[in-house]
Parts: C-alpha cells; structure tokens; sequence
C-alpha cells in the first residue's frame, strides 16, 4: 500500500476542497487499519452446509472425507457436515427445501430432474470419466457377446441406456439382450451365476467383483461409443448460486483441494474415510481407489473443472439413448466459474 504522505500546511480553501483533501489523507490510512488481522473477510462465508453423497461411502468420496479431516473446509470458512443417503432419499427434494445446500449426484439422475424442471446446477466433478460399465463372465469377451444372454440392471433409465450403448458400440444388437432387474445387486447375481452380466460401476462393484474372481471382464461405456464425461457431479441449487456465491465458491474449493491431497497422499485419504466411517473395509477402499484415482484430473491436471464442450456431446448422446427426451441444456445445468476459479487458486498458490 501506498505509505500517507506528510500534508503540507494547509491554506485557506473552499469548504468541499478541505472535505476532499481529508479523504484523500484518511481513506489509505482506513484501508490499511481494514488490512489487519481483525478485519472480516467479505469472501469467507463462515457458515454451515450439508453435503448429501450420492451412495455408501467409497473411495470415489475420499476426497471429501480428506477435505473435512484436514479441514480444509474450515480454512474455507465453511463447516460441512457429510450426509450419507438412505434408500428412498430424494436429493433433489432435499437440495430444493435447503435441507441439504449440496449433493453429490449422478450425472444422469441431474439430467432428469432438470427436465422436471427441478432448478439444479452442476457446479464441480467429482470425477472425469463414466463409471458405468457392464460387469461380464469370464466367457462374455466383449459387449456383443451378450446377445441372447442375460443381464442384470438395476432398473434405472441410464442402466438400459449404458448396455444398448456398449453392445451397439460393438456392433451387436441390445434388443436381443435379455433383461432382467437385479436392483443394485450386481455382486451376488454375477458371483451366483444368475446373470452373465450386469451393470455396475466399475470402480466399486467392478473391483468388488474381480477381487473376488479375477476372471471377469468390465466393459466401460466411454470405450465402446459413449463420449467421455463426468459420472458424478457437486450439485447445488441456482437460488444457492444467486444468494450465497461465497458458500458455493469456499466449498467447491475445499473439495478440490481434498481431491488434490487425495491423489498426492492416497494412504492418508483412505484413513481419512475408513476413520469416518466404522466398518469400511481398508484393503478394498484401496484398491478401488487405486482404480478411480486417474479419473479425478482432467487431462489438463485439473481437478473438478467442467469441460462444456465436452458435456454437448454428452447431452446428445443422453437424448439418443432415451435417458431424456430432450437434450439437456448444458450452458443452464452447469456453472463452470467455481471449479475454474478454484484450480487457478490452487496454480497460483503452487506457483
């Protein structure tokens, strides 16, 4: 800041001259007393949030655990408590009444709320890639080989979109696929042998799965015709947005610096959620962290950024298979602006 310059012995001036000089000397001397230590940040919210994950606990939420166990939430000024969903939990309900301020969904789940005209916004990924994936027998080598068979699906609208996807990216037929709803029962109906296949995320049951028998396949929607892009992503409403940018803004950045430390110190991150959640199982998080790891950087190193252009050919390809009847609009679903302003905090601050 600009050091007060001595004023000079005053002359006689016009009364709105002499009120112009003293702001001239009192303002930067204002401004520095602003500067301490006790002066309120306008950019720190300093508030309460919520946080609803999308399912159990797994290693594709580590770096929400990390961000709270080394709060980084805090330093953000944000004090976030992480909900875990129970069965029937309507998280665009609970994000519309303000019970929850954010949610981590699926990215075809938040398609279809806003085409019921639930207001919602995608404000950061959480990861950068598709999950969804067919889970196949040893004998089923490829997507087309499940002609004729039967698989598994959990009954949701994305489900059936990901297998017609994947068989007809490889050039097979999927009304020939027998479909039969196991719900999210995917371990015990592929290690029973009652389905040749099922979907499945590959980075939980997927590992789960071949943990167990090392024999099977994963078939990933991106390789088989799907564009790439983000399965889950940090929602929030737009009215949240529009009234409290700062929360927005100090959470999101929070989380990408959990996601950061997550990819840096991995053990550190599993403890952070096996501490928070009793009974999780450290050698499996490991080893589905492990897999999922590479998917939470953008190819530009980036963490949580969301790629719009990208996400066009997701929303014609959402509307192709049949998950919604109108493609989603993605300039109104998706503000960018946090994530973005978060990485480039975290470039400067490395730099």
């Amino acid at each position: 800041m600009r050091a007060v310059s001595r004023p000079r012995r005053p002359r006689r001036r016009p009364a709105h001259r002499l009120v112009a000089a003293a702001l001239a000397i009192w303002a930067p001397l204002l401004l520095m007393a602003g500067c301490g230590t006790g002066a309120p940040d306008a950019g720190r919210p300093d508030e309460a949030a919520t946080l609803l994950l999308d399912f159990q606990p797994n290693a594709v939420h580590v770096g929400i655990y990390t961000a709270v166990a080394r709060d980084y939430t805090g330093a953000e000024g944000v004090h976030l408590t992480i909900r875990v969903p129970g069965s029937g939990t309507d998280a665009a309900k609970l994000l519309l009444s303000r019970r929850v301020q954010f949610a981590v969904l699926d990215i075809h789940d938040l398609a279809i709320a806003r085409a019921k005209g639930r207001d919602l916004v995608g404000v950061m990924t959480i990861v950068q890639k598709p999950l969804a994936a067919v889970i196949a027998q040893a004998d089923v080598q490829r997507p087309r080989d499940l002609e004729g068979r039967r698989v598994g699906v959990t009954g949701l609208p994305s489900d059936d979109a990901v297998l017609d996807s994947l068989v007809r990216g490889d050039g097979g037929d999927p009304r020939m696929v027998r479909r039969t709803t196991i719900g999210f029962d995917a371990v015990p109906a592929i290690l029973g042998g009652k389905v040749s296949g099922a979907t499945a995320f590959w980075n939980d049951e997927g590992v789960a799965l071949k943990a167990k028998r090392p024999g099977l396949h994963s078939f990933k929607v991106d390789e088989f015709g799907a564009p790439a892009y983000p399965e889950l992503v940090l929602t929030t409403t737009r009215t949240l947005i529009q009234d409290q940018p700062a929360l927005v803004r100090a959470t999101v950045t929070a989380l990408q610096r959990g996601y950061r430390e997550a990819i840096v110190d991995p053990e550190t991150a599993v403890a952070a959620l096996v501490d928070a959640v009793p009974g999780t199982d450290r050698a499996l998080t490991a080893a589905q962290l492990d897999a999922v790891q590479p998917a939470f950087q953008a190819a530009s190193g980036r963490i949580g950024t969301l790629d719009l252009d990208a996400l066009a050919h997701w929303a014609a390809w959402e509307q192709r298979f049949g998950i919604v009847d109108k493609a989603p609009e993605v300039a109104l679903m998706f503000s960018p602006r946090f994530a973005a302003e978060g990485a480039s905090k975290a470039a400067e601050n490395s730099g």
